[in-house]
């Protein structure tokens, strides 16, 4: 379903007032300078583990002795592990929490539940097999024939 004119213009407008009473709400919305800085900090975390593993090579290739030769190497390790931990962070938010991991009783490797708990004989309302779009606009058209 398309925007009549009338709405894309007061869409824009209303676009316009929120860049112009909070710039870094907006900017924050669009997501390019999160996206950028994520993007950044995994070229940064990928750099490091280069770094790291560079050191490591060093270590072994050098005719160093034995105790120079092992804290190079782990100052290696310890640089691509903190390389690799800024990279695979990049993408979490401030305010973003991790997913909590639901066990079923067993040991051994939970269920990642990242979304609504989904319990068995909870009542709840059925989904329609029908779009999004198909949704909003019957309830759309429900609330007008009401007068509301």
């Amino acid at each position: 379903m398309e925007l009549s004119e009338e709405e894309l213009r007061l869409l824009e407008q209303m676009e316009r007032a929120l860049v112009e009473e909070d710039p870094k709400l907006a900017s924050t919305l669009r997501g390019t300078s999160i996206a950028r800085t994520a993007r950044r900090r995994m070229v940064a975390g990928g750099a490091i583990v280069l770094v790291g593993i560079g050191c490591l090579v060093v270590a072994v290739l050098l005719d160093l002795s034995s105790v120079l030769q092992t804290i190079v190497g782990v100052v290696g390790f310890v640089v691509m592990l903190g390389g690799t931990i800024l990279a695979l962070t990049s993408t979490r938010t401030a305010g973003h929490q991790p997913a909590k991991v639901r066990s079923s009783g067993r040991t051994g490797f939970g269920v990642v539940d990242g979304g609504r708990s989904h319990r068995p004989g909870r009542p709840g309302r059925q989904r329609s097999g029908a779009p999004f779009m198909e949704r909003m606009e019957e309830r759309w058209r429900r609330r007008r024939e009401r007068g509301f």
